[in-house]
């Protein structure tokens, strides 16, 4: 494939993953109204460095995802690996619409434990065909572990 195509894919798996990550933002609707009814749990960043993260995340999630898909493992194997990618960030987009919009806090929970489940197995997976790809998603791996012990929290200092 041309190296222009590579490039005009490697964008459009980044967009797509920022994208979706702004579309479960705006659907999800404000944290800070959402902290306003319920007490914060320790150690809850400032709201301003929730966006900034997530874009940094989704960036590097994309960028993952285009290495996988230009591997050189097999196409099966390559789609199964993609799977994994788009079903973690299903899950992952729907987390702060149950979280914030819903306030179903136990249902988030759930959400985000199989996120965080996901994103190990993900990580595995694509580290059989890219070291580099697996490794990029390690940050998102440890945002989303504080964002799940963030989600708990607020269940236990709200009971």
């Amino acid at each position: 494939m041309k190296k222009h195509n590579k490039t005009v894919d490697l964008i459009l798996y980044i967009l797509s993953a920022e994208v979706i990550g702004m579309s479960s933002g705006l659907l999800a609707g404000s944290f800070e109204d959402f902290f306003e009814k319920y007490r914060e749990p320790p150690l809850l960043p400032p709201s301003w460095l929730f966006p900034v993260v997530w874009i940094i995340l989704y960036a590097l999630m994309g960028i993952s995802a285009h290495i996988v898909h230009y591997s050189h493992v097999n196409l099966d194997k390559r789609r199964k690996l993609l799977a994994v990618y788009w079903v973690q960030l299903i899950i992952n987009f729907l987390w702060s619409i149950i979280y914030v919009r819903f306030e179903l806090l136990l249902l988030a929970a759930a959400d985000i434990i199989l996120l965080l489940i996901l994103i190990a197995i993900m990580i595995y997976c694509f580290g059989k065909a890219s070291r580099t790809a697996a490794y990029l998603n390690i940050p998102y791996l440890f945002w989303v572990a504080f964002a799940t012990y963030l989600n708990i929290a607020t269940i236990i200092v709200n009971l």
